[in-house]
């Protein structure tokens, strides 16, 4: 076991923060959108989840020092591409600084204008219904539109520095034992 304290003062180290944190497995999800003049424009995020049924949100962070989310921002619309375990070059190509991103990458306009990666697990077409400030991120909550699922590829997951995919057991799930019994045990 690795212990990892704070400081006197409260502070984590950041290389600390990212150890632990890190070990939790996320989903790979590409954002993208389009500049004033139709450019098409995207970064990679691992912090996309769902947030509201009702009504239909869906948020994530990215980082203030972002350069392309003010662009994506100005036309308060995004698509939210669930990137599937095929799609580790388009992932590296979004995630790297730069203007051109999608250079060589094959897109499809969706019915709100902003680009959808072919070969997606699925898409999640939005309008930026709010942003928050959160420390060094922006937490971007977006009101869903339009949602569509691809074929049945598996999701880009990202744990501790690495990709993957998810496998099931093939055992199930042990059965939980009634509260009285784990404590007559533990005695």
């Amino acid at each position: 076991m690795v212990a990892i304290t704070t400081a006197a003062d409260g502070s984590i180290e950041a290389a600390d923060f990212r150890q632990i944190f890190g070990l939790l497995p996320t989903g790979v999800v590409a954002i993208t959108g389009k500049s004033e003049s139709g450019k098409p424009l995207g970064f990679v995020v691992g912090t996309f989840q769902s947030l509201s049924l009702d009504p239909p949100l869906v948020m994530f962070a990215v980082d203030k020092g972002s350069s392309t989310w003010p662009w994506i921002r100005n036309l308060e619309q995004f698509t939210a591409n669930i990137l599937s375990t095929e799609q580790l070059p388009v992932c590296k190509a979004l995630a790297r600084k730069g203007d051109d991103k999608f250079k060589d990458l094959p897109f499809e306009w969706s019915t709100i204008g902003t680009p959808r990666l072919p070969g997606s697990t699925a898409w999640i077409d939005c309008d930026v219904a709010s942003e928050i400030v959160a420390g060094d991120h922006y937490v971007i909550v977006g009101e869903i539109k339009e949602m569509e699922q691809a074929s049945d590829c598996e999701a880009l997951l990202f744990r501790g520095g690495k990709f993957g995919e998810f496998d099931f057991w093939d055992r199930p799930a042990p059965e939980p034992k009634p509260i009285a019994e784990e404590v007559e045990t533990q005695e």
